[in-house]
């Protein structure tokens, strides 16, 4: 691996996007960039829960809150002591709220009207993972509406117009509908002062 591009101010960088939005894509590229380490937070961590507990993606519910808190602390403790690292979660830039060093990219796939477009999520998912249509709309419609459901309730008093991706949480928001993985790329490179 190449030596870690080293950018002013910035130690982590953190990708966040709705099911099928393709921060997995930009984040690998990212990393690859930049030579620095993808940490994919849902592989690490739930993978593990998943395993333990026998419980399907879609099934945030079955999981024991005390499994969130856990993995929040664990990747807060990562935004605070690494560096060189894109890591990559749903909730990785809300739990990096008030930490230095770190830019915060969000992943969206919505029309010119601001509406997000599940259809080319679910595309997505199925091209990309060769998975069956219905699988596919489970895991972008129901595990979604799992998990804000829990996160509410976890972090935000039960809000219910709470989501991780208002903009608000990040630095810069990508929308993969109007930009290709490339363009996606370039965007971010751009915004973090990272010219190829």
């Amino acid at each position: 691996m190449d030596k870690p591009i080293e950018i002013p101010n910035i130690r982590i960088i953190t990708v966040s996007g709705r099911i099928g939005a393709g921060s997995t894509s930009l984040a690998r590229h990212l990393a690859q960039t930049l030579s620095w380490k993808h940490i994919e937070g849902g592989d690490i961590f739930w993978e593990a829960i998943r395993k333990k507990m026998n419980v399907a993606n879609k099934d945030t519910k079955l999981r024991p809150d005390e499994e969130d808190f856990l993995f929040e602390e664990k990747q807060k403790q990562l935004l605070r002591e690494e560096k060189h690292i894109v890591l990559e979660s749903k909730l990785s830039a809300f739990c990096a709220q008030g930490l230095s060093g770190i830019f915060k990219v969000g992943v969206v796939c919505a029309d010119l009207q601001g509406e997000d477009q599940p259809q080319i999520r679910i595309d997505r998912l199925v091209n990309r993972e060769q998975m069956a249509v219905d699988d596919a709309k489970t895991e972008v419609l129901e595990r979604e509406k799992n998990d804000l459901v829990k996160w509410r309730r976890l972090y935000a008093y039960n809000d219910e117009q709470w989501v991780y991706w208002d903009k608000k949480y990040y630095d810069l928001v990508v929308n993969t509908f109007s930009h290709n993985q490339e363009e996606s790329l370039q965007l971010v490179l751009e915004a973090i002062g990272v010219h190829q």
